[in-house]
């Protein structure tokens, strides 16, 4: 967060109901670059999802979900 932060694409403050917990924002700054960055994000993602055999990324993830949950609880 610090980097966000000191980019001021943040803001965090402590929370007044729970001074352990911090806060976060997003900055007018941080909500600009946030819009800009999405689209470029859902493109990446389509592009990847296209590369997959059967260009179902729910099929894939299911996939590592079962490999991790193997890997957590090995026999």
């Amino acid at each position: 967060m610090k980097p966000l932060e000191r980019r001021r694409l943040v803001t965090v403050a402590a929370d007044p109901s729970d001074r352990r917990s911090r806060l976060m924002a997003l900055t007018p700054k941080g909500m600009t670059l946030l819009t800009k960055a999405v689209p470029v994000w859902e493109r990446v993602h389509r592009e990847i999802e296209g590369l997959l055999p059967d260009g179902d990324p729910n099929h894939l993830r299911s996939n590592l979900r079962a490999l991790s949950a193997a890997g957590e609880n090995p026999s």
